[in-house]
């Protein structure tokens, strides 16, 4: 027991004029409230953290798999329906997966979640490429440039 209380230390600061033994004690009182305070109400992580984390919260957890590509856009879903989750990799097989570990009592707004994901991912795939779009009116204007040359072309040798 002695070797125990021999190891730890604590360093403690204060700012005062005179160094008196009630302002020592009034430190170190208040000292120990804070680190009996901190000792009972345990940091609440939110939004992605890591398993070790979410288990800590004293839920049951349920995990999904999803691909590397659609991670990011998940993660701005997940964050809009304020959920708790855990990014997981797995690196077992070839091409690696990728886990989300979530509370067991979220299953509702993970499934919300994901409907909300699904659609904006079909939206995007079924819009047309902007670039695309823009190289083939640039391929057309370069067409209808080259035809307006030509026929000005043809004009100044018919009028010389």
């Amino acid at each position: 027991m002695q070797e125990e209380v021999d190891q730890k230390t604590i360093a403690l600061a204060v700012n005062t004029t005179k160094m008196t033994g009630r302002v020592l004690a009034k430190a170190i009182q208040m000292y120990l409230q804070h680190h009996k305070d901190k000792s009972k109400n345990p940091k609440i992580y939110h939004g992605k953290q890591t398993i070790k984390q979410l288990m800590k919260q004293n839920a049951a957890l349920s995990n999904i798999e999803i691909t590397d590509k659609n991670i990011r856009s998940f993660e701005s879903v997940a964050k809009k329906y304020n959920i708790d989750y855990a990014l997981k990799k797995d690196t077992s097989e070839q091409p690696p997966r990728y886990l989300v570990f979530f509370k067991g009592r979220d299953v509702d707004v993970i499934n919300m979640a994901f409907k909300e994901f699904t659609q904006k991912q079909l939206k995007h795939k079924d819009k047309p490429s902007l670039r695309k779009l823009l190289s083939k009116l640039k391929e057309q204007a370069q067409k209808l440039n080259q035809n307006r040359d030509r026929e000005k072309n043809k004009d100044r040798d018919i009028t010389l």
